[in-house]
């Protein structure tokens, strides 16, 4: 017993002490020429930087908008170096905790009670699962595809008929931890979708010819940690051997290209890619689930934040897949739709040159095994509040992007065999 008391007491106190971000800054800064990256890469080295946008410092390239995370601290001799090398910037946001307090700006109709409005922790995103299959038990069923390491459920909401062998998409949010508006979305589309059949005359098409299979949070351990210890986490909670430093980022663990980036090999890195292919819980039960329903499947669609692209393979490659032009047409039109209920401008392209190189992700793994339709939404916004999107633009991020899913769907079920 002795033994396990200082644990103990180390978890109360980790318990109490979530990560606070008081004046913490995030900045935009756009280098100009190959010298301004490497005055960039120079300041990542002597400072505790975290980069939002790209994810690493590796990926920042001339005339890319460049947003980071900077300690108030670190700030001051951050900005002499810009200014000193003439390098402009912003700031978008200048104390990172008051805009996370303001993230909530959405009253609660009934207080601890689940809402699409809001932004929904795990437990109340578990209770509305249950909650989902009790009210439409002919259209929504839940499937437990595994469990996460720290035991938490991985929950796909399967929606559609009983046939099997029907047509489906698969569908994941909440890969990365912090990107809280993407499980918003999928629970968004699994009401609409359940709701709305018989009544809706688009989604009672698709329903009656194709299922989905949504699995609302990905990262379950993450996403938790991001609500209770801190708001920034974006990997999952997988303890590194020989490391100090917690969690893998699921989007590089999946078995393609998997070792191609060097920068991914660093476990107290955000973008680290686990030991091996695969290696994770979480990407394994979500890989062995579409290897298992391969037959059906006939498209991909993940989502993240933030930027406002639609993007598709190959993000280790600047190749192009042999259906590009298919699958360029396809999100030209998804965003052209999307565009339409809100004037929402997205942009799209290939993964390595329209945002840059990624390796081991979900998308290109997909697509090499055969699905070849896979498409990842960066939902709203462009930076002003980054992972921080307040509760109120919630309802109009969902609604616009149904547009654009809705679209993909019925593209899949007149194009594909």
């Amino acid at each position: 017993m002795r033994l396990l008391l200082p644990v103990a007491l180390l978890a109360t106190t980790i318990a109490i002490a979530p990560v606070h971000f008081d004046r913490e800054k995030v900045v935009r800064v756009k280098p100009q020429d190959k010298n301004q990256v490497n005055i960039m890469k120079n300041l990542a080295k002597d400072n505790e930087l975290d980069f939002w946008y790209p994810d690493a410092i590796d990926h920042v390239a001339a005339n890319m908008t460049v947003d980071f995370r900077v300690s108030g601290k670190e700030f001051q001799s951050i900005q002499s170096a810009l200014d000193q090398n003439r390098m402009h910037y912003e700031i978008l946001i200048d104390n990172l905790q008051e805009e996370i307090e303001k993230q909530f700006d959405v009253k609660e109709a009934v207080p601890g009670r689940h809402s699409y409005a809001k932004y929904n922790n795990w437990d109340k995103i578990v209770a509305w699962t249950e909650k989902m299959v009790d009210k439409h038990p002919e259209m929504v069923s839940r499937i437990k595809i595994g469990s996460t390491f720290e035991d938490n459920p991985l929950y796909v909401l399967k929606i559609g008929k009983k046939d099997e062998r029907r047509k489906a998409i698969f569908m994941d949010c909440g890969i990365h931890a912090q990107e809280w508006i993407s499980p918003a979305f999928c629970q968004w589309f699994v009401y609409q979708a359940a709701k709305s059949y018989g009544k809706n005359k688009i989604m009672t098409k698709i329903l009656d010819r194709m299922n989905f299979y949504v699995l609302p949070v990905f990262n379950v351990d993450g996403y938790i940690w991001s609500w209770t210890q801190d708001r920034m986490w974006k990997k999952n909670r997988s303890k590194n051997h020989n490391s100090k430093c917690v969690g893998t980022d699921l989007n590089r663990n999946f078995n393609v290209s998997w070792h191609s980036s060097p920068n991914t090999n660093d476990p107290c890195q955000d973008t680290y890619r686990g030991p091996a292919p695969e290696s994770e819980k979480e990407t394994k039960a979500v890989a062995d689930f579409i290897r298992s329903h391969l037959k059906s499947i006939r498209a991909y669609i993940s989502f993240h934040s933030y930027s406002q692209m639609l993007l598709f393979p190959y993000g280790y490659t600047l190749k192009l897949p042999p259906n590009h032009e298919d699958l360029a047409k396809v999100a030209r039109i998804g965003t052209d739709v999307l565009s339409t209920r809100y004037e929402t401008q997205y942009i799209y392209g290939p993964i390595a040159s329209t945002a840059y190189p990624t390796s081991g992700s979900s998308l290109d793994w997909a697509y090499n095994l055969g699905i070849k339709h896979t498409f990842a939404f960066e939902l709203r916004d462009k930076g002003r509040f980054g992972f921080l999107l307040p509760e109120s633009r919630i309802k109009s991020t969902c609604k616009e992007t149904m547009l654009a899913v809705k679209f993909i769907a019925k593209y899949i079920l007149r194009h594909t065999s």
